[in-house]
């Protein structure tokens, strides 16, 4: 299977900047920061969009996952916290300027119960490319999925 390009473009000045996705429908959005970090905090900061990134991966993922074990879903809800110690961001300081620790937790309407859930949340995990990017970072990662019946 070929690869897919991803695409953005992007102007801003200072710390704001207006970014465009490329393709056959192209999207704008904006981000920004909290004003601790110089910004005017008028649009989202980039890791909050990373956050959110990985929580709309995750249920993409699960979507096609589902489709391949034969599964249901009905509707999900996300939580997601990444702890970041901004001396090396801000300061300057010695270290990675990543987030010391992502946490996830789910919550996903489906019809797998036990060995069958807990291999499909293996696999989207497995199979997210956000995912990845986060367990492949050397962050602490954790996520927890509680499955609901389906309404």
């Amino acid at each position: 299977m070929p690869t897919v390009p991803f695409v953005v473009e992007s102007t801003g000045t200072g710390v704001a900047q207006d970014v465009t996705v490329r393709g056959e429908n192209a999207h704008e959005f904006s981000a920004d920061t909290y004003a601790a970090f110089g910004g005017a905090d008028a649009a989202p900061s980039p890791l909050a969009y990373t956050l959110g990134a990985l929580t709309s991966c995750n249920q993409i993922t699960a979507q096609l996952v589902a489709k391949d074990l034969g599964i249901r879903l009905g509707e999900f809800a996300f939580a997601a916290r990444g702890d970041l110690d901004p001396s090396v961001f801000v300061g300057g300081a010695e270290g990675d300027a990543n987030f010391d620790a992502v946490t996830v937790e789910a919550q996903v309407q489906t019809d797998a119960e036990g060995e069958t859930f807990d291999r499909f949340v293996a696999e989207l995990e497995r199979r997210c490319p956000v995912t990845q990017l986060f367990k492949r970072s050397g962050l602490s990662f954790s996520s927890t999925w509680k499955p609901l019946p389906l309404g």
